[in-house]
C-alpha cells in the first residue's frame, strides 16, 4: 500500500513521518489525491476508516471503539477533512495546520491507530468532483469494511460537506472505472454515522452501543492531547480559558477530563436500550460509557450477525 506525502502510520505505538507536501494545490483538492494506487492486503482483520471534518472529529467520535479495534489487531484509520488552519481564537494558518497535526498524531499514537490529514482549508471544503474522487480513493486505499462519519444534518458546513462527501462515495468505490487509478471494490462497505444531537429533519437513531468502560481512562488520555480544541477551546476559547499559572492550568484539565467522562456517560444513558439489546440486560445496564452508531442506508445493508463481527465486543 502506497500512500500520500502527508500519510502517518502508527503500530504499536510507533510512528513514522512519510514527509510534508509543500507544493501549492487549490484549496478543494485533498492532498492525497492523485498519489494512492495501491490498495490494503486483507489479513482477515475488520479495516475500519473514521473521517471528520477537523483534526479532532473523527478522534471524538470514533477513539473508544477504535482504540477496543486496535487492541483485537484490527487496522482503523482516521482522516481529517480538513487541516484545522482557523480553528482557534489566537493562531492561524500553517502554524496552526502543523500544531492541530502534532496533536491528531499524538492521539493516534496512543490509541494504535493511523491518522491524515487533509490538505483543505479550515472552513473551505465543498462537495466537489475532486474531493469525491479523493475520498472515493481514501475508501478503497484502506480496503475499508466499516466507514464512519458524521451525519450530513450538522450545524457547521465543514462537517455537512464531509459526510456529504463521504455518502457520495458510498456508491461509487465500486464502480471501476471512476478514479480508475484504485481499484474498485469488490465488496461495499457498511456505512455508519456517529452519534449526534440534531433533531432535525430527523434525530439520530442508535442501531448499535458499544459499550468503553475498559478504555475510558486511556482514551481520555488520548483524547488530551488535542489541546489547542480542548483546554484552549479552539475557535471559541479566550485568554483566561487556559491561563499561564500550572495550577490554573491543572484546573483546566481536569475540568476537560470531567467534560469528556460525562460526554460518554451521556451516550451510555441516551443509549441505553441499545446496549441491552446488544449486551443483554445485566451487562446492557451496568455500561457507564458508550459510543453509539447508525447505519447509513446507503453502503452494504449489515444483518445482526454482521453486527456482531463488525463489533466483537
Amino acid at each position: 500500500m502506497k500512500f500520500s506525502a502527508t500519510t502517518v502510520v502508527l503500530a504499536g505505538g510507533l510512528g513514522v513521518v512519510l514527509g510534508i507536501m509543500t507544493t501549492a494545490r487549490r484549496p478543494d483538492v485533498a492532498l492525497a489525491q492523485s498519489t494512492v494506487t495501491g490498495q490494503a492486503a486483507n489479513d482477515g482483520k475488520l479495516r475500519v476508516i473514521v473521517f471528520g471534518a477537523h483534526p479532532d472529529d473523527a478522534e471524538y467520535r470514533g477513539a473508544g471503539v477504535a482504540m477496543k479495534w486496535a487492541k483485537l489487531g484490527h487496522h482503523v484509520k482516521f482522516v481529517s477533512a480538513t487541516n484545522g488552519d482557523i480553528g482557534h481564537w489566537q493562531m492561524a494558518g500553517g502554524p496552526l495546520a502543523i500544531r492541530r497535526k502534532k496533536e491528531v498524531l499524538a492521539v493516534a499514537q496512543r490509541l494504535g491507530v493511523t491518522t491524515e490529514v487533509l490538505d483543505i482549508h479550515d472552513g473551505e471544503i465543498m462537495p466537489t468532483l475532486e474531493n469525491r474522487r479523493t475520498f472515493t480513493r481514501l475508501i478503497r486505499e484502506w480496503n475499508a469494511d466499516v466507514v464512519i462519519a458524521n451525519r450530513p444534518n450538522d450545524y457547521h458546513p465543514d462537517h455537512r460537506y464531509t459526510s456529504i462527501l463521504v455518502q457520495d462515495s458510498a456508491y461509487m468505490v465500486g464502480v471501476p472505472f471512476f478514479a480508475p487509478d484504485v481499484p474498485s471494490l469488490k465488496r461495499n462497505p457498511v456505512f455508519l454515522y456517529a452519534s449526534d444531537h440534531f433533531q432535525r429533519p430527523n434525530p439520530f437513531r442508535a442501531d448499535v452501543a458499544v459499550g468503553i468502560d475498559d478504555v475510558m481512562e486511556p482514551t481520555i488520555d488520548a483524547l488530551m492531547q488535542l489541546q489547542s480544541q480542548l483546554q484552549e477551546g479552539g475557535a471559541d476559547g479566550n485568554a483566561g480559558l487556559y491561563p499561564a499559572d500550572e495550577a490554573g492550568r491543572q484546573r483546566r484539565r481536569d475540568q476537560v477530563h470531567r467534560e469528556l467522562e460525562r460526554r460518554y456517560a451521556g451516550q451510555a444513558d441516551r443509549y441505553r436500550d441499545a446496549l441491552v439489546k446488544f449486551y443483554g440486560e445485566e451487562r446492557g445496564r451496568a455500561i457507564h460509557h458508550a459510543q453509539a452508531f447508525e447505519i447509513c442506508e446507503y453502503g452494504r445493508q449489515p444483518t445482526q450477525a454482521d453486527l456482531k463481527q463488525i463489533f466483537p465486543f
